[in-house]
């Protein structure tokens, strides 16, 4: 039996990859995950690959598929080798490589690695049960690990079909976690294991470390909960050396901390919390999403949290990941993505603001409202919303609650009296519109400004929170502006 090589690979020779299943909605505990291994491969100038874990049929979706694909892309991780891009190691989808693996199966049985074992579901329970009885481990027993080929035909005949069960070295299992430190299995909790199932399909106990393998991937970056597979990995990489699969190297493993949600539990991916694309709708910008993410586990440096993906890039050192459970706070993730909001550049800011607001709006409109909200936003919704009242058209209303408010008779009062004032300009500038207001609201009917100036800001945009009032009025522009105020009034 061989022992474990552990990869030496750095520099360009690192390989890390990502391989979810395409079930479900893409969540922010995977998106976490998928951020680590790139930034991991990018800090190193190694490659990374990303690939699909789809052997379920009965779980795994194309619309999961694609949506994973487009989340990736949204949020920037771009891949060197995998699904969509090709590469030197496909297919990239495990659905395509089953011929691999039932190759793989054969080979570890014809050199002594694997076993075919008959046992029924029920007689497996029983053993178990008297183990647990007994106070023994009530992992698989190895009964079958040494049967003659005259057993096998007669568990045949008697129709069975065999599981392939791989076969553990009877030894205690130390290793090196990258985020972890020294972690030891011992070798009563590992247990001969099942690689494929009766009925020929593939599990993950083969399909992942043989794709790892011919992948030629080097560091293996994955979630906390997957730990206890480990040993298991590591003796089919003994396994794989001996029959010749991939480069006789074990990758480095490091295990990922949970991210905890709302009532210290684990962020499930049924969580409407953990929903990534809730994100994007929302208006989170990936960069500012990815930058709290980055946080759920790592730091770039003690007093600091805002940072690019570039910067990251250059800082992220897998040792400096915190094994403890990371906490999500949506308020913080939100104040995070209004500062990335804050930091683009305008021109930027407008683009991205048009996929929150109605087809065929004016560009040039967005283009000269988007400063007024951009430092008052933490997400692309918020903004767009705050300039909803210039694209509204015949379908503006005013918010019946900031009109409760607001419009009430004291409120009507002002709002005439700004009608008149504006209803003599001239020309309809910010500050021609902000000097009538004044005089006529501030200086003759002697209000505070809030007083004099909230009935208006209901009356023309709907709500009492809007972009600074002169400015959008002058946006709107003089016929709409006055046409809202006799609508009130």
């Amino acid at each position: 039996m061989s022992e474990t090589r552990w990869t030496q690979a750095t520099g360009k020779d690192v390989v890390a990859r990502f391989c979810p299943s395409p079930t479900g909605t893409p969540h922010v505990g995977m998106a976490r995950t998928a951020l680590f291994s790139w930034a991991f491969a990018r800090h190193h100038g190694g490659r990374f690959v990303f690939r699909i874990e789809d052997t379920d049929a009965s779980r795994d979706t194309q619309e999961s598929y694609e949506l994973l694909v487009e989340v990736m892309r949204w949020l920037g991780l771009d891949w060197d080798e995998g699904v969509e891009v090709g590469g030197p190691n496909g297919p990239y989808r495990q659905s395509e490589r089953m011929d691999i693996y039932a190759d793989v199966a054969q080979r570890l049985i014809d050199a002594g690695w694997a076993y075919k074992a008959y046992d029924t579901a029920e007689e497996l329970e029983e053993r178990r049960q008297k183990a647990r009885a007994e106070g023994r481990p009530s992992g698989y027993d190895g009964l079958h690990r040494d049967l003659t080929p005259e057993q096998q035909a007669a568990f045949e005949a008697e129709g069975r079909q065999p599981v392939i069960r791989f076969k553990m070295p009877e030894r205690d299992w130390t290793f090196d976690d990258l985020v972890r430190g020294e972690i030891t299995f011992g070798a009563e909790n590992v247990q001969d294991f099942v690689i494929v199932r009766a009925n020929g399909q593939p599990l993950y106990t083969l399909t992942n470390p043989t794709d790892d393998a011919l992948m030629g991937v080097t560091h293996v970056l994955r979630g906390e909960d997957i730990l206890s597979s480990t040993p298991r990995q590591m003796a089919m990489y003994e396994a794989f050396a001996e029959i010749g699969i991939g480069s006789g190297f074990t990758p480095r493993f490091g295990h990922l901390p949970y991210v905890m949600g709302a009532g210290n539990k684990k962020l499930s991916k049924r969580d409407p919390e953990s929903n990534l694309l809730a994100y994007r709708e929302q208006g989170f910008l990936p960069e500012g999403l990815l930058n709290y993410l980055a946080l759920l586990g790592w730091s770039i440096a003690e007093d600091r949290d805002i940072f690019t993906l570039e910067e990251m890039v250059e800082a992220f050192e897998i040792e400096r990941v915190n094994p403890n459970p990371a906490r999500f706070d949506l308020k913080k993730c939100e104040a995070i993505n209004g500062d990335h909001v804050r930091m683009l550049p305008p021109e930027d800011f407008a683009t991205r603001l048009l996929e929150y607001l109605p087809e065929g709006v004016d560009t040039a409109l967005v283009s000269r409202a988007a400063p007024l909200v951009q430092e008052r936003s933490n997400l692309l919704s918020e903004a767009a919303q705050m300039l909803a009242f210039l694209f509204a058209g015949d379908d503006f209303a005013v918010d019946p609650d900031d009109a409760a408010k607001m419009l009430n008779e004291p409120g009507l009062e002002v709002a005439r009296a700004a009608r008149e004032a504006l209803g003599g300009l001239t020309e309809w500038t910010t500050e021609a519109i902000e000097g009538a207001l004044r005089r006529a609201l501030v200086e003759e009917m002697g209000l505070k400004p809030r007083l004099a100036f909230g009935p208006v800001r209901v009356a023309v945009t709907g709500r009492r929170i809007s972009p600074p009032l002169f400015e959008s009025m002058e946006l709107l522009g003089r016929e709409q502006s006055l046409a809202r105020l006799d609508a009130v009034l």
